[in-house]
């Protein structure tokens, strides 16, 4: 995969679209996270200062192609502005008459944001009219947004076509790197930790990496159907039914691997979620209980596995850890992986806020800003967001 980098471009005096992640979660219009702005920040003070007119662009929420105050970016332009050092002119339109003016009206070093792309019926159709109306307002396109990038939108895909001067900004290189040594040059041995609610939206991503790994812990949500498949007894536990059979079929390709199939051994159960918890072996799960969290002996055993491992990935909580009583299972998967020496790869999503809770994000070797699009990537499969892009 060739991808050119930001730094390969002539951006002095250019108008340059760039595509950022600042899907942040808002309430009563100000920003309750602001990582993924902090994260684009460096991005932007860069292209400014080598003389770019940035014109950025995202999109927040799931606005279905018409205005919703809830969705604007407008509340995002102060904070960028203070992240990236620089000021940042909210512009609240994308391709119309008012987006036209301010782009006419900047000077090198200036910073446009424009409003939320999913205001734009075309945006999620990938519509060729979008893509050229987009196209027209810069000289060079750039694509920073890695979380979008497993998206055909007229913004990640379309668009890049393009522009004949088109790169990956920074951070978008530097998750292409790490997922790519994680998925092609992993270094064994390779644990791989997949948790969460479900299977069904992760199976692709759990079948390759049982081709690749050598260990396969799961835990979380998805770990329940696999005891099940297994015979045991799980009370009133998330379940996917449907899928037995394949996690039937998931085991018998690790057997047949030789991979090592790690299950919970002992894990937190409550009859609710507000109901005090009690730990207990797998086998022992009343019939009134569910399965809430990893138990002690599980998180120690993980522990072990990590600290022998050269390579991780980790994606998805071991438990419901919003709530405190059935954190510890998730908490400890974050610390034991800053304690490794492996090189540890974060797969977005809860597992992000997870180690940002614990405190240990900058011990690990890279934490990646896509949850979907580092399973996809991973799963070997093609992110038009980024074949876009390729030289």
């Amino acid at each position: 995969m060739a991808l050119r980098s930001m730094e390969q471009l002539d951006v002095k005096g250019k108008r340059v679209l760039l595509r950022l992640d600042l899907n942040v979660p808002l309430k009563d219009g100000a920003l309750r996270d602001e990582t993924r702005v902090r994260e684009a920040a460096p991005t932007v003070r860069a292209l400014a200062e080598r003389g770019a007119i940035v014109i950025a662009c995202s999109h927040l929420g799931r606005a279905k192609g018409k205005y919703d105050a809830a969705l604007s970016l407008a509340p995002v332009a102060p904070v960028l502005a203070r992240l990236a050092g620089r000021p940042v002119t909210f512009v609240p339109d994308v391709v119309g008459e008012a987006a036209k003016a301010a782009v006419a009206a900047a000077r090198p070093g200036d910073v446009l944001l424009l409003e939320n792309l999913r205001f734009e019926a075309g945006e999620e159709k990938n519509d060729p009219a979008l893509c050229a109306a987009l196209a027209s307002l810069a000289d060079v396109y750039v694509n920073d947004a890695f979380g979008s990038a497993h998206r055909a939108h007229a913004s990640t895909a379309g668009v890049a076509a393009l522009f004949a001067a088109r790169a990956a900004g920074p951070l978008m290189a530097r998750e292409v790197t790490a997922l790519t040594r994680v998925r092609d040059h992993a270094e064994h041995q390779f644990v791989a930790i997949v948790g969460g609610a479900k299977i069904s939206g992760k199976l692709e991503t759990l079948q390759a990496l049982v081709g690749k790994a050598d260990v396969v812990v799961l835990v979380g949500g998805m770990a329940n159907t696999f005891l099940l498949a297994q015979g045991l007894a799980i009370g009133t536990s998330l379940v996917e039914p449907e899928l037995l059979d394949t996690a039937r079929q998931v085991i018998a390709q690790t057997t047949a691997r030789g991979v090592t199939l790690v299950l919970p051994s002992d894990a937190v159960v409550a009859t609710g979620l507000d109901a005090p918890g009690r730990v207990t072996p797998v086998t022992a799960v009343g019939p009134e209980e569910m399965i809430l969290d990893i138990g002690p002996d599980t998180r120690a055993r993980i522990a072990g596995l990590l600290a022998t491992a050269k390579t991780v990935f980790w994606n998805g909580p071991a438990g419901v850890f919003e709530k405190e009583a059935f954190a510890a299972g998730t908490m400890a998967i974050a610390r034991s992986l800053a304690e490794s020496k492996a090189f540890t790869v974060v797969g977005g999503g809860e597992s992000v806020a997870a180690v940002q809770q614990a405190g240990v994000a900058a011990k690990l070797s890279h934490v990646s800003t896509g949850g979907g699009a580092s399973l996809e990537f991973l799963a070997g499969d093609v992110l038009p967001g980024i074949a876009a892009l390729e030289a």
